[in-house]
């Protein structure tokens, strides 16, 4: 399997968006353009309210095809880089599958294969995990019911690059925040190899009242097109080949 570059949205929010298109749908046609969507769902305290934001941080996981996990704000930092790695796993282990299925027919999985067998599959899970180059757009909630999370939600988007900087694989980050001060959704760092600068952007962050989940997606999705012509660009040079799609 030639190495490409797999594409992430990060979503991370308390729920309950009340502005804009369905996210469940957003997250969707985002998977059909072979964007995963996984969400961390910041949950302190459980209530019917907080049971509504668990449902759709669930359902738009599962539309875009990804993966979901409520915390607490303290277990914030080893969850955002628990779900990147973990949906990179998925990500190759689903592509290898349908390998498999080529060559054992329609049910064939990694798990049909002998275990001698299996185990060399993971080993090249694993390793393209390592290698292969991952594009990481970061979308962040910040209606005013995350005012108190958000210092924290930094720490652990700082700390998820430095997990990640030990890959060989080439990394590329962008942030986005919704609401935005004028607009639905408000890019804060354009594509870049590291967020050095999102000490900075989380400094002049204000909180207001809406959600806007869906639109945040939709244009979390788009950024993914001015990444790809900036790498057509650099198409000589073997650092932006973005090789096939995952």
């Amino acid at each position: 399997m030639k190495k490409g570059t797999l594409r992430q949205i990060l979503l991370i929010t308390d729920g309950c968006s009340n502005q804009g298109e369905d996210p469940a749908a957003m997250a969707a046609l985002a998977r059909e353009q072979g964007i995963t969507v996984n969400v961390i769902g910041v949950l302190d305290h459980f209530d019917a309210e907080d049971s509504r934001g668990l449902q759709e941080v669930e359902s738009i996981a599962q539309a875009g095809g990804g993966i979901s996990q409520i915390v607490q704000t303290r277990q914030l930092a080893q969850t955002v880089q628990m779900v990147t790695k973990q949906a990179m796993t998925q990500t190759i282990k689903g592509v290898i599958n349908q390998e498999l299925q080529g060559i054992l027919g329609e049910t064939g999985t990694v798990e049909d294969l002998p275990p001698e067998k299996r185990g060399k599959v993971m080993e090249i899970v694993d390793e393209l995990g390592e290698t292969v180059d991952l594009d990481v757009c970061i979308l962040v909630d910040t209606s005013a019911s995350m005012k108190t999370k958000l210092p924290t939600v930094r720490e652990a988007l700082m700390d998820m690059t430095l997990s990640l900087s030990a890959r060989m694989g080439r990394n590329n980050y962008c942030l986005y925040l919704f609401p935005g001060k004028r607009k639905a959704v408000t890019r804060v760092v354009s594509w870049s190899p590291n967020l050095d600068s999102i000490e900075r952007a989380f400094e002049k962050i204000g909180t207001h009242g809406v959600t806007p989940t869906g639109p945040a997606i939709k244009e979390a999705t788009k950024s993914f097109g001015q990444i790809a012509r900036r790498k057509m660009l650099f198409q000589d040079d073997e650092a932006y080949d973005d090789g096939p799609r995952f």
